[in-house]
């Protein structure tokens, strides 16, 4: 019956179009073939700053200094990094960004799973009013200054980590996602822990997160990232405490005069090789990390954006 209601013209262009990927048109071959050069010539020019970074590490200063670009040097010094790790500055300087960045995430995913967990309740009182907030933060900001007189003068929190930690404790754009996925849960499950006598935090904690994991995972990392990577608020808000400062701080004020002052036992360091070597230092531990979790990427944040 169902061959019956194929017009004989539809059932050859079926027939001759062959499974998916097979006799593609010429055009569509010219367009792949493009993508692929496009996607290599990008990936190329993201990879090779970093490789040249990393053989530079390992370069001396001479072989820097006289050849432009190179990947492998030709005399192997481990100079660079023998300074690093017997500088104090800079060993304090990444304890102090592996525990900003460690705090900083659980912080982030705390205020964030609390807040999207609620939020995505119809049943709670004032939602609309608190999802719109949430909105309008999303479009305005108060600004740098007032920020800065906020946490300074009336929290009174320069010099210390609550002033990296707290500012940027939520993502209203990161919640909205995590809202939209909480939602997308079926109520049935919920519904049925609470009949055995689950209160909403149990719920949240026993049934909801367990099967957040993607969306935690993922948003777990962005949050990750970016702490590490981040430099700007702790130079304006630690002025006064630079046992305090993250490993970003030092890279971003790794001028020549700075490097040479970051090690006592040092008397002529190698300026340019150290710059390349905390650069490689300040990255490769926060991409060891991506990984583990590469495969909740797609899953944890299109699942949080589509169902709503």
């Amino acid at each position: 019956m169902a061959e019956q209601a194929i017009s004989p013209k539809n059932k050859k262009m079926i027939e001759s179009s062959g499974p998916v990927g097979q006799n593609a048109t010429v055009g569509s071959r010219i367009f792949d073939v493009l993508n692929y050069l496009i996607v290599t010539l990008i990936a190329i020019t993201t990879i090779i700053p970093f490789v040249y970074i990393i053989g530079a590490s390992f370069a001396t200063e001479y072989e820097i200094a006289t050849r432009p670009m190179f990947f492998i040097p030709q005399d192997v010094s481990i100079a660079a990094y023998q300074y690093i790790f017997s500088s104090n500055k800079i060993l304090r300087g990444f304890a102090n960004s592996i525990f900003i960045t460690a705090a900083g995430t659980a912080i982030n995913l705390f205020f964030t799973v609390t807040m999207a967990y609620a939020i995505s309740k119809p049943r709670l009182r004032g939602r609309n009013f608190f999802l719109n907030m949430v909105i309008f933060s999303m479009f305005f900001s108060g600004g740098m200054i007032p920020g800065y007189i906020v946490v300074a003068n009336i929290l009174n929190l320069k010099n210390t980590f609550w002033s990296v930690l707290l500012p940027g404790a939520i993502s209203a754009y990161n919640m909205m996602i995590v809202k939209n996925f909480f939602q997308g849960i079926p109520q049935e499950l919920e519904e049925s822990a609470s009949i055995d006598g689950c209160t909403d935090i149990g719920v949240l904690l026993k049934i909801v997160l367990p099967l957040s994991l993607p969306v935690l995972a993922t948003f777990g990392l962005f949050y990750a990232v970016g702490h590490w990577n981040a430099y700007f608020s702790a130079m304006i808000y630690m002025t006064g405490a630079k046992e305090k400062w993250p490993l970003q701080v030092l890279l971003r004020n790794g001028t020549a005069g700075d490097m040479a002052n970051m090690a006592d036992d040092f008397v002529q360091p190698p300026e340019q090789s150290i710059k390349m070597a905390v650069i490689v230092v300040s990255t490769v531990p926060i991409m060891c990390v991506y990984p583990f979790l590469q495969k909740y990427f797609v899953k944890g944040v299109m699942v949080g954006a589509l169902k709503g």
